[in-house]
Protein backbone atom coordinates (compact mmCIF):
# COMPACT_ATOMS: atom_id res chain seq x y z
CA UNK A 1 0.00 0.00 0.00
CA UNK A 2 1.28 2.97 -1.21
CA UNK A 3 0.94 6.47 0.46
CA UNK A 4 -1.59 7.50 -1.96
CA UNK A 5 -3.89 4.47 -1.36
CA UNK A 6 -3.91 5.04 2.16
CA UNK A 7 -4.49 8.69 1.69
CA UNK A 8 -8.05 7.35 -0.37
CA UNK A 9 -8.70 5.11 2.30
CA UNK A 10 -8.15 7.88 4.81
CA UNK A 11 -10.49 9.96 2.51
CA UNK A 12 -13.18 7.55 1.56
CA UNK A 13 -13.23 6.51 5.20
CA UNK A 14 -13.69 10.44 6.42
CA UNK A 15 -16.35 10.90 3.54
CA UNK A 16 -17.97 7.92 4.73
CA UNK A 17 -18.09 9.64 8.57
CA UNK A 18 -19.29 12.93 7.11
CA UNK A 19 -22.28 10.82 5.19
CA UNK A 20 -23.66 9.40 8.34
CA UNK A 21 -23.23 12.75 10.34
CA UNK A 22 -25.30 14.14 7.20
CA UNK A 23 -27.67 11.51 7.70
CA UNK A 24 -28.76 11.53 11.04
CA UNK A 25 -30.04 15.22 10.91
CA UNK A 26 -31.78 14.16 7.43
CA UNK A 27 -33.88 11.29 9.24
CA UNK A 28 -34.23 13.33 12.04
CA UNK A 29 -36.33 16.20 9.65
CA UNK A 30 -37.88 13.37 7.79
CA UNK A 31 -39.82 12.22 11.19
CA UNK A 32 -40.52 15.75 11.95
CA UNK A 33 -42.05 16.05 8.57
CA UNK A 34 -43.95 12.40 9.56
CA UNK A 35 -45.76 13.97 11.91
CA UNK A 36 -46.13 17.40 10.53
CA UNK A 37 -48.34 15.70 7.69
CA UNK A 38 -49.91 13.73 10.45
CA UNK A 39 -50.74 17.01 12.16
CA UNK A 40 -52.23 18.50 9.01
CA UNK A 41 -53.97 15.05 8.15
CA UNK A 42 -55.75 15.82 11.63
CA UNK A 43 -56.66 19.28 11.26
CA UNK A 44 -58.41 19.06 8.12
CA UNK A 45 -60.05 15.60 9.28
CA UNK A 46 -61.49 17.94 12.03
CA UNK A 47 -61.79 21.20 10.65
CA UNK A 48 -64.26 19.93 7.53
CA UNK A 49 -66.81 18.74 10.08
CA UNK A 50 -66.62 21.68 11.92
CA UNK A 51 -67.00 24.01 9.06
CA UNK A 52 -69.86 22.07 8.58
CA UNK A 53 -71.40 22.47 11.55
CA UNK A 54 -70.59 26.48 11.47
CA UNK A 55 -72.46 26.47 8.00
CA UNK A 56 -75.65 24.22 9.27
CA UNK A 57 -75.95 26.98 12.52
CA UNK A 58 -75.07 29.99 10.21
CA UNK A 59 -78.44 29.17 7.99
CA UNK A 60 -80.67 28.33 11.30
CA UNK A 61 -79.50 31.54 12.61
CA UNK A 62 -80.84 33.59 8.90
CA UNK A 63 -83.89 31.90 9.28
CA UNK A 64 -84.48 33.39 12.86
CA UNK A 65 -83.57 36.54 11.82
CA UNK A 66 -86.12 36.03 9.00
CA UNK A 67 -88.63 35.36 11.23
CA UNK A 68 -87.80 38.27 13.72
CA UNK A 69 -88.08 40.64 10.71
CA UNK A 70 -91.03 39.38 9.78
CA UNK A 71 -92.53 39.75 13.44
CA UNK A 72 -90.96 42.85 13.19
CA UNK A 73 -92.59 44.17 10.00
CA UNK A 74 -96.30 42.64 11.00
CA UNK A 75 -95.77 44.68 14.74
CA UNK A 76 -94.90 47.78 12.79
CA UNK A 77 -98.39 47.40 10.55
CA UNK A 78 -99.94 46.56 13.98
CA UNK A 79 -98.93 49.95 15.62
CA UNK A 80 -99.55 51.88 12.40
CA UNK A 81 -102.81 50.73 11.93
CA UNK A 82 -103.22 51.61 15.92
CA UNK A 83 -102.05 55.02 15.52
CA UNK A 84 -104.84 55.37 12.41
CA UNK A 85 -107.50 54.45 14.67
CA UNK A 86 -106.14 56.78 16.75
CA UNK A 87 -106.46 59.93 14.16
CA UNK A 88 -109.63 58.63 13.23
CA UNK A 89 -111.25 58.29 16.44
CA UNK A 90 -109.69 61.87 17.28
CA UNK A 91 -110.74 63.78 14.06
CA UNK A 92 -114.62 61.91 14.53
CA UNK A 93 -115.43 62.02 17.99
CA UNK A 94 -112.39 64.16 19.60
CA UNK A 95 -114.72 67.49 18.69
CA UNK A 96 -118.23 66.26 19.38
CA UNK A 97 -116.84 65.12 22.73
CA UNK A 98 -115.25 67.93 22.93
CA UNK A 99 -118.24 69.74 22.65
CA UNK A 100 -119.90 67.95 24.95
CA UNK A 101 -117.77 67.80 27.95
CA UNK A 102 -118.20 72.17 27.55
CA UNK A 103 -121.66 72.28 27.99
CA UNK A 104 -121.97 69.47 30.43
CA UNK A 105 -119.57 71.75 32.31
CA UNK A 106 -121.56 75.00 31.28
CA UNK A 107 -124.99 73.41 32.25
CA UNK A 108 -123.05 72.31 35.79
CA UNK A 109 -121.46 75.92 36.42
CA UNK A 110 -125.46 77.16 35.85
CA UNK A 111 -127.08 74.74 38.23
CA UNK A 112 -124.34 75.26 41.02
CA UNK A 113 -124.64 79.16 40.06
CA UNK A 114 -128.41 79.06 40.16
CA UNK A 115 -128.17 77.12 43.44
CA UNK A 116 -126.08 79.50 45.23
CA UNK A 117 -128.51 82.22 44.04
CA UNK A 118 -131.23 80.82 45.97
CA UNK A 119 -129.02 79.53 49.10
CA UNK A 120 -128.06 83.41 49.28
CA UNK A 121 -131.87 84.83 48.76
CA UNK A 122 -132.86 82.81 51.90
CA UNK A 123 -129.97 83.71 53.99
CA UNK A 124 -130.55 87.18 53.49
CA UNK A 125 -134.01 87.25 53.65
CA UNK A 126 -133.64 85.05 57.20
CA UNK A 127 -130.75 88.15 58.45
CA UNK A 128 -133.94 90.98 57.78
CA UNK A 129 -135.87 89.00 59.39
CA UNK A 130 -134.30 88.45 62.22
CA UNK A 131 -132.65 92.17 62.29
CA UNK A 132 -136.50 93.19 61.86
CA UNK A 133 -136.99 90.75 65.41
CA UNK A 134 -134.40 92.64 67.01
CA UNK A 135 -135.87 96.11 65.83
CA UNK A 136 -139.18 95.06 67.15
CA UNK A 137 -138.24 93.86 70.45
CA UNK A 138 -136.19 96.91 71.08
Amino acid sequence: MTAGEIAGLIAAAALLLLVGLLAYPILKLGKVLDETRLLVRGVSDESVPLLGEVTTTVTTTNAQLARVDTITARAQTVSDNVAGLTSLFAATLGGPLVKVAAFSYGVRRALVAHNRRDVERRVRSEMKAGRRRKGADA
